[in-house]
């Protein structure tokens, strides 16, 4: 019996979160659960928030995450999860890419980024990951969010085959070994820096 989970992932369009979602809700399809998810895409094709919720379990009722209900949430980038963090639970745990994007508000001088985000999330049950330089370090720039899942997977119970199961069948045939070796070195960083 598995009480119902919750996860959020968030980051800025084009960082893949919508696809790294969807490999979480297969892998738990796949592991017999129920799923459910739920995506806001906002402005994500000019580089705004985008974030997935993924709730799983024996029985999902809802696709709702409020205040303090995730039990684990994986962030695309620094600025995300300072957003994100006040979605964590007591006692979850966050994965966060160890990359900021700065925003146009930032770069045109409308508004400055946050002093010193890692200090800032390092009060909280967090994970940093240097999930871009993982990706190029196995020769595949493009598989930060596989990365990202990988390091997730560590949190949750299911099978590393399954896992990787799901990410042979939804990634584009020619990039199954990348991002299968991406989801290694995710599963590595992940293991590494939980410890």
């Amino acid at each position: 019996m598995m009480d119902t989970k919750t996860a959020l992932l968030v980051g800025v369009g084009g960082q893949g979160t919508i696809l790294a979602g969807d490999i979480l809700a297969k892998t738990a399809a796949a592991e017999g659960l129920d799923v459910k998810i739920s995506e806001i895409h906002g402005m994500s094709q000019r580089g705004g928030s985008v974030s997935t919720v993924v709730r799983f379990g024996d029985a999902v009722s809802s696709m709702v995450v409020d205040p303090g209900t995730a039990d684990v949430i994986v962030s695309f980038e620094l600025v995300e999860a300072l957003r994100a963090q006040q979605f964590l639970k007591q006692g979850g745990t966050m994965f966060v890419n160890d990359e900021e994007i700065v925003p146009v508000t930032v770069a045109i001088g409308n508004a400055a980024m946050p002093e010193d985000p890692r200090a800032q999330l390092s009060e909280v049950n967090s994970v940093l990951v240097a999930a871009g330089k993982i990706a190029r370090e196995v020769m595949s720039p493009k598989s930060t969010n596989v990365v990202l899942i990988g390091a997730l997977s560590t949190a949750l119970p299911f099978a590393e085959d399954t896992w990787k199961d799901v990410i042979s069948k939804r990634v584009p045939p020619k990039t199954v070994d990348a991002n299968l070796a991406a989801f290694g070195a995710g599963r590595k960083a992940g293991r590494a820096e939980g410890s």
